[in-house]
């Protein structure tokens, strides 16, 4: 199963940018703790991993992936509140949809409380820091293979 991991913007400066909201660990860190829990997995799944600053640049990326992706994990950050084109893209592509945030959304300020991405979503995953990329790609192994489930046991 291939699965695509999209960072959105300002995800690059983890560990640097409000770690007391979004942790200390690096946006590295991260992606070596999904690429971890794949290798530890007795499935087939490929991860891909990409991170942009740039909404069009997302939006490229999402469409490039169209035939290959089986699903989607995808931490839109600051677009999450205003990117109708990310969203259409995602509408577009025919696989499950998993949104991720670091940190709670609802907890923070009102502007954040709305997504455009949840609506598109089979799920959104938010406020577990960086564990909420882990939960995410659970969830989505689990949408893409129901009896994989007893192999996501750490």
């Amino acid at each position: 199963m291939n699965i695509l991991v999209l960072h959105g913007p300002n995800l690059n400066l983890l560990g640097k940018r409000q770690p007391e909201i979004y942790g200390h660990q690096t946006l590295n860190d991260i992606n070596a703790a999904l690429d971890q829990f794949v290798a530890s997995l007795s499935i087939n799944v490929v991860l891909k991993i990409k991170q942009s600053n740039h909404e069009g640049e997302l939006v490229s990326i999402i469409g490039h992936h169209m035939e290959w992706a089986d699903g989607i994990l995808i931490n839109p950050a600051a677009y999450t509140h205003t990117s109708i084109a990310i969203r259409d893209a995602l509408t577009t592509v025919d696989v499950p949809i998993v949104e991720i945030h670091l940190s709670n959304i609802y907890a923070r300020e009102e502007f954040r409380h709305h997504s455009f991405i949840s609506g598109v979503a089979a799920g959104v995953v938010s406020g577990f820091g960086a564990y909420s990329y882990i939960l995410g790609l659970q969830a989505m192994i689990h949408i893409l293979g129901p009896n994989t489930t007893e192999n996501l046991e750490q």
